[in-house]
């Protein structure tokens, strides 16, 4: 797999430093078995009339011309001030038409899920009742095939019941009401995101996501939704395949394995057109999804909503795998701002400054009020002897997700597509 990063985090809470925050994935360099996009994921620059280079020369080209001082002038500076608040104003300008999130564990700290490497209470300080060989073992897929029960265990503490998305989720589906979300590159597996509002389209699941599981074997690999695997993880049992009785595990990536195809054909496409990239609890120690911070092109402006910085470094070590290239401190800084602190109070800081911040609260009140009717119910039903089926809701990644009166903007509605 790539890397775990999927809700971990060093940071803690709202941080997100290994991205477990519902990636129950760990937050250390993966041993990927493939890092190069899979035929045809190459975009359609020439169609469009841009260049035909290769994007992975394309980038070693520009991160060493910027190290070495190469090039006639610098990279056009588009925000006024290096802050939320330059920010803000860059959004509501008409240069500012697609935005990218990445986000990872501190965007869903909030919502109860632990993350990895907080002491004493990340998933890495409460992981010696397993007996595992090393901590990761718990995420490798060797080792799962082999024992699969630790994880399992492990599933049943990070997926209760009932979740509801963080404020920071609902931002997102704000941005997508509003035109201006391209695409949400998670590390997450905890299908809030979906739970929130947005669809398969808005979203690249870098690391997998509970949503469907299969079969391991390989003559099988029938498919099983979130609803099934749930009711199995939840009576403490290993998930069997109904066909042939094999280990049924869910769609995230393990270490030993392939990120998914949609996150090599996408990113290339999506990081060319950025206008503005949003990274939020992710401590971007994770390759290859740390990388895509560098991908953007050199004007395009990156805002880090974190409990601490990261991703700093120059071009050089950039390139050479040690961090990101932001720069938010020196003198040659021009496009990075780092918000520090809670994620969910950042991105209401962001809304206040956007004229947003009484829709997203409201939006947040009103989905969470949604769940708990639905959770509401469901334990009816339950006490009731109801039909189980009826628990789907939850199950299935909808949550009690109601429409919003706002889907549709004014972008949307002139046709202008983000």
């Amino acid at each position: 797999m790539s890397g775990a990063d999927g809700n971990g985090g060093g940071n803690g809470g709202g941080s997100g430093g290994a991205e477990a925050g519902g990636s129950l994935r760990p937050s250390v360099t993966p041993r990927p078995t493939s890092a190069a996009p899979p035929p045809g994921a190459e975009p359609d620059a020439e169609a469009e009339g841009g260049s035909t280079e290769d994007p992975d020369m394309e980038l070693l080209r520009n991160l060493l011309a910027r190290t070495l001082g190469l090039g006639t002038e610098p990279p056009e500076r588009v925000l006024d001030e290096l802050s939320l608040t330059g920010i803000a104003r860059f959004m509501q300008s008409e240069r500012c038409r697609r935005v990218v999130c990445m986000v990872g564990a501190g965007i869903s700290t909030a919502a109860g899920i632990p993350d990895f490497r907080s002491p004493g209470t990340g998933l890495y300080a409460n992981l010696s009742r397993y007996e595992l060989p090393y901590p990761e073992a718990i995420f490798d897929i060797s080792y799962f095939k082999q024992h699969p029960e630790p994880f399992f265990a492990l599933a049943k503490e990070l997926l209760p019941g009932q979740l509801k998305p963080t404020v920071c989720h609902y931002f997102m589906r704000l941005l997508k009401e509003k035109g201006l979300l391209l695409r949400c590159y998670t590390q997450n597996i905890d299908t809030l995101e979906r739970v929130a509002g947005l669809q398969p389209e808005d979203l690249v699941e870098a690391h997998g996501t509970f949503q469907t599981a299969h079969c391991l074997r390989s003559s099988c690999r029938h498919q099983y939704d979130l609803s099934w695997v749930k009711e199995k993880i939840f009576s403490s049992l290993v998930p069997k395949c109904d066909k042939c009785q094999s280990v049924v595990k869910p769609d995230i990536v393990f270490f030993g394995e392939n990120l998914p195809s949609r996150f090599f054909s996408l990113l290339q496409s999506d990081f060319q057109k950025v206008d503005l990239l949003i990274i939020m609890g992710t401590s971007l120690q994770v390759q290859p999804f740390a990388s895509l911070v560098s991908r953007v092109p050199a004007s395009t402006p990156r805002l880090l909503i974190n409990k601490e910085k990261t991703g700093q470094s120059d071009a050089f070590m950039s390139l050479m795998g040690f961090g990101c290239g932001m720069d938010f401190d020196s003198d040659k800084a021009y496009r990075d701002v780092a918000w520090l602190g809670d994620c969910d109070e950042g991105c209401l800081a962001l809304a206040d400054l956007l004229g947003w911040k009484k829709e997203l609260q409201e939006l947040v009140r009103k989905e969470h009020a949604a769940i708990d009717a639905m959770a509401a119910q469901e334990d009816t039903s339950s006490t009731s002897g109801g039909d189980p089926k009826s628990r789907r809701g939850r199950a299935d990644g909808s949550g009690g997700r109601t429409e919003s009166s706002g889907a549709s903007s004014k972008r949307q509605a002139d046709g202008k597509e983000p």
